[in-house]
């Protein structure tokens, strides 16, 4: 493949990026200590990133669409830098907020356009494998980042991890602005263009379960640092080794949703991930406190939840194929959508409750997209039946 290595180092760039928006997850213990506010409260870095990433970054790459891809990607991978220092000099929780939305805002748009540098600098045949090394990037920041970044952050504190991204951004940062030709995109892509596929009632009943699974998934998972800690005393040490086992199984759900999508349908994987989700959260809420039984029912639940996103994709693409690009960047920003959903209805769960019933509300939301999902292959199916009395 041509420019392979420039392609992984882009890939570098996105790791980095997806370490800055997940790592929260397993540090924010440390943070809400720190910062001496409620665990809850610091559950709202995770929403502001994730909600800066939906709607700004689109923003950011309509507004920006005729100019020169590469310029736009340095700039971004730029501010993204900045505001990465800007969480370590940060003396409020306020301050640290706004650098959150900025890393959203920043990271989510160098994201997609780096996807589509990766295109251009290699063969045409190469570009599905270009954009797969891409995202292999963003799946490994679960894999390796997180578990990665909390043992760090035992070490050095979590201050001094923001920096250390920030200056290991700068080698994609350097090679970018080095090997990466200029480059303008062929055809134009806009808000418009994006919001247009949601006058389609099955896609917006698409991207709704989107919406809500991923809710469910970041509804736990937000606060999986803390809920483990209040069932058993972990070392950082040992924490960052469940992590990194959870991120494994996040990795073989991917690969195994994609599979079994591919051979028995999409819609198969989707009723049968979503259905697994939705007994390991029951047993989560029966486990009474026992690590040694809620670790191996998470990890289930982490392969069932990244197994149905493959599957959701691919449904999505099938539904509009003359524009899968936008439909899967549209999806891409209610994933976001659902990570902000989750981890507020979270935060008001521990406010309101206890930090055990987290995985009660996730179990009722993935209730839900099962209803929705139902819905939406019987509305299919009815399409069907009426065409054909049609002829």
């Amino acid at each position: 493949m041509k420019n392979k290595w420039v392609v992984y180092l882009l890939a570098l760039a996105v790791f980095l990026i997806g370490t800055i928006e997940y790592i929260i997850s397993g540090i924010l213990h440390m943070v809400a200590t720190d910062l001496g506010i409620t665990t809850a409260s610091a559950g709202a870095l995770v929403t502001a990133f994730a909600l800066s990433a939906a709607i700004g970054a689109p923003i950011v790459i309509a507004a920006t669409i005729q100019m020169d891809r590469k310029k736009i990607l340095l700039m971004m991978l730029g501010i993204f830098i900045l505001s990465s220092f800007l969480v370590y000099f940060s003396p409020s929780f306020e301050m640290i907020l706004l650098a959150r939305v900025i890393q959203g805002i920043s990271g989510g748009a160098a994201t997609v356009i780096a996807m589509a540098v990766a295109t251009r600098l290699v063969q045409v045949q190469n570009r599905g494998r270009a954009i797969g090394t891409i995202l292999m990037g963003l799946s490994s920041s679960l894999v390796l980042g997180v578990p990665a970044g909390t043992f760090l952050s035992e070490i050095v504190g979590w201050r001094i991890l923001f920096i250390l991204i920030g200056i290991l951004t700068l080698i994609p940062l350097l090679v970018i602005f080095t090997k990466v030709p200029s480059i303008t995109e062929e055809k134009t892509f806009t808000i418009g263009m994006q919001l247009s596929i949601l006058k389609n009632k099955k896609i917006v009943l698409a991207l709704t379960i989107t919406l809500f699974y991923i809710g469910g998934y970041s509804t736990l998972f937000t606060y999986i640092a803390p809920y483990l800690q209040a069932n058993a005393k972990l070392s950082g040490a040992a924490l960052s080794g469940i992590l990194l086992l959870f991120g494994l199984c996040s990795f073989f759900g991917s690969k195994f949703g994609g599979i079994v999508a591919d051979t028995k349908g999409p819609k198969f994987m989707i009723y049968t991930g979503l259905s697994f989700q939705a007994v390991m959260l029951l047993l989560l809420n029966w486990a009474e406190g026992l690590i040694y039984t809620i670790i191996p029912f998470i990890m289930i639940w982490m392969v069932a939840t990244w197994a149905t996103s493959p599957a959701q994709q691919l449904y999505l693409v099938s539904l509009v194929e003359h524009s899968p690009d936008i439909a899967l960047s549209v999806n891409t920003s209610f994933i976001q959508f659902g990570f902000a959903l989750g981890s507020t209805i979270g935060g008001l769960v521990i406010s309101s409750f206890s930090i055990d019933y987290l995985s009660w509300s996730g179990l009722i939301m993935i209730l839900l997209t099962l209803l929705l999902a139902a819905r939406l292959f019987a509305y299919k199916n009815e399409n069907k039946a009426s065409n054909r009395n049609a002829q």
